[in-house]
């Protein structure tokens, strides 16, 4: 079967017939496999007839790449974005989000969502994050009967238990799609600073020799660590480019210099031209940055670096540069393997162990695969590489076998009932319709199987009655429905119950603009050990604010309150007509983060002006946006 200029692959043909039949789909295919091209089947079968489509992605990133694509595709006026601080052509016929919007549509039974014919889950396997997971099983409950489904995703094992999962509970067909071959195969090496690129078949030997843990030279001498340099120079030529995986920023950028002092490749003026184009309609500030200096220094060698601490407008060049097959070797952090259609021919890992935000921990199989599955160039490569680097003193074979033989990582229910969810459940739906609902989560599912219907009902609404419990306490729920308190924090997605006593009282008519960005400034900012704040001049508006809070019953025992003094950082500054150059300098923080807080502010901005009934706190939140958006004007956007 042909589709556009594509010969289609058994699986793409199984999940079409399922779609043409109007089923939901699960494809659970290797990363790289083409799953995308079954979306955009969706996307033109539909393409005549008055449904819309919804495309959800885990990231913003990769919501604003798709935006792109498809944009250029299809057409600006055919393709809408929405990402919370992000909204372009709300009622386009394809419509690209982060889950988390649909999620919060689905659950609030927003009418935009009336005449959906499909929904389409890129990375649904992110089911699986026990910060976010419940984002998706939510997604999947509260969507229309009439709504179908594409789950996209790397290999999932037990594909089949979710699809039923989902036919079981939205009671219509859904097909499961399973692809295990990849079209580029993969060989697997490891990086042994004295035997250089080993396969895992050698290595086996290796490890239970008596010197593996020694140095040949003596038992007294350190044992060194593989270096990325000899591994590159090894790769070089027929091996590149590559994509070298590292767990943190700040060893992204120094790599790539360290990487350019050995002048291994000659330079090419195109890469310095590209990237001054691109910067000429930007604020002349950018250049003056360390990471845009760096990859200055770094780019005419084809080599880069691309983390998430990157403004945008730097990472879509480094992006493009290697769509274009410019860049040789391209150092990048672990949000470079989520949906971003950049294949190279080798993959390399620094490490298998990363900070999961908890502690240090070895990368399950999953996220191996979902990185590993780069390497490749389908039409262009016979083969792709993945090499892991192997420091001798900690390396575990029995533990580096399990993470990079298969796949063998299953999806687990990651449910959890929110202060949202149980408002909208409570303003929705009567309680009968409540109890039901609330047994089809996966979790039920996956504990119960086609019995879920007979999870105890104390073990169900235990949560729930505890949620209302506090919610009736603070005023939220009286006789079983929503107050005008309740209807407001129905509305909001995060700290709903701090937010509400706020915002949905008299608490906020005391507050101005400043105050009230620097409380939503509280509620989004992440303390981070590194982070370290230069003194700020004393402030009485701050003073005042923290009197209003310590003397509040509920927020007086917010916690994050207590970063107040230090949000002046990101506000005062904006306020008194400093760039957001100045703020960085001040902050000390790398520039995507802080893009990050002011994307975040924004996101809780707009959720409050949306909620409110008040002409005058929603003037407010509107100054409070055009404050943020003048000080983020053109260095952010898609």
């Amino acid at each position: 079967m042909q589709f556009k200029t594509f010969t289609l692959d058994p699986f793409q043909e199984e999940a079409i017939a399922a779609i043409e039949n109007n089923y939901s789909v699960v494809v659970s295919a290797p990363t790289g496999s083409g799953k995308t091209l079954i979306a955009d089947f969706i996307i033109e079968k539909h393409k005549d007839d008055p449904q819309r489509i919804i495309y959800t992605a885990p990231i913003k990133a990769l919501s604003n790449q798709k935006y792109r694509d498809f944009a250029k595709e299809y057409g600006e006026d055919t393709i809408g974005l929405m990402t919370g601080d992000l909204v372009i052509n709300p009622h386009a016929k394809v419509l690209i989000m982060t889950t988390e919007i649909y999620r919060n549509m689905a659950v609030s039974n927003d009418p935009d969502l009336n005449n959906v014919a499909y929904v389409i889950f890129d990375e649904i396997h992110f089911i699986n994050d026990r910060e976010r997971g419940y984002v998706w099983e939510e997604s999947i409950i509260y969507s229309s009967e009439k709504v179908r489904f594409l789950c996209l995703s790397a290999t999932i094992p037990n594909a089949v238990e979710f699809s039923n999962w989902i036919q079981s509970i939205k009671r219509h067909t859904v097909k499961t799609v399973m692809a295990g071959k990849r079209n580029v195969p993969l060989r697997q090496f490891f990086y042994d600073y004295e035997y250089g690129l080993t396969n895992p078949e050698k290595l086996s030997g290796i490890v239970h020799s008596p010197d593996f843990r020694r140095h040949r030279k003596g038992k007294r001498e350190k044992i060194p660590a593989p270096s990325h340099l000899e591994l590159i120079k090894d790769l070089f030529p027929d091996k590149l480019p590559c994509f070298y995986f590292v767990f943190s920023r700040r060893e992204t950028q120094e790599k790539a210099r360290e990487l350019a002092k050995l002048n291994l490749f000659p330079k090419d003026p195109r890469l310095l031209q590209f990237l001054n184009s691109k910067l000429q309609t930007a604020p002349s500030d950018i250049n003056q940055l360390q990471s845009t200096r760096v990859l200055k220094e770094v780019l005419p060698q084809g080599i880069a670096f691309h983390h998430g601490g990157l403004l945008p407008v730097i990472k879509e060049v480094v992006e493009e540069l290697f769509a274009q097959g410019l860049i040789k070797v391209l150092y990048v952090t672990e949000t470079f393997a989520v949906g971003i259609n950049m294949p190279a021919k080798t993959v390399c890992f620094d490490s298998l162990r990363k900070f999961d935000g908890y502690g240090f921990r070895n990368l399950n199989s999953k996220e191996f695969f979902q990185i590993a599955g780069r390497a490749g160039r389908r039409g262009i490569d016979t083969e792709g590489y993945v090499v892991v680097m192997l420091y001798r003193p900690a390396f575990r074979y029995e533990e580096v076998h399990a993470i990079t033989s298969r796949d063998i990582e299953p999806i687990r229910s990651q449910f959890r009932l929110g202060v949202n969810t149980v408002l909208n459940l409570i303003n929705l739906h009567p309680p009968r319709e409540i109890e039901r609902l609330l047994r089809l989560s996966f979790f039920s599912y996956q504990k119960f199987g086609e019995r879920y219907k007979e999870m105890p009902t104390i073990v169900l609404l235990a949560r729930y009655y505890s949620i209302v419990s506090n919610l009736k306490r603070y005023g939220y729920v009286q006789d079983g429905r929503l107050t005008e308190k309740g209807l407001f924090s129905s509305k909001i997605y995060a700290d709903e119950i701090t937010i509400g006593e706020i915002f949905a009282t008299d608490f906020a008519d005391a507050l101005n603009e400043y105050q009230i960005l620097l409380i939503v400034a509280c509620l989004v900012y992440e303390e981070r050990e590194r982070t370290k704040f230069k003194p700020q001049p004393g402030d009485g508006e701050v003073s005042t604010v923290r009197s209003l809070l310590q003397r509040h019953p509920y927020l007086s025992r917010e916690k994050k309150f207590n970063h107040l003094s230090s949000m002046t950082i990101f506000i005062k500054p904006i306020l008194d007509g400093q760039s957001f150059f100045d703020v960085l300098e001040q902050a000390e923080m790398v520039e995507g983060d802080l893009i990050r807080i002011y994307a975040q502010i924004l996101d809780r901005v707009g959720q409050i002006k949306k909620a409110t009934a008040s002409f005058t706190l929603r003037n407010k939140m509107i100054n409070g946006e055009g404050i943020i958006k003048k000080a983020l004007e053109g260095i952010y956007g898609v």
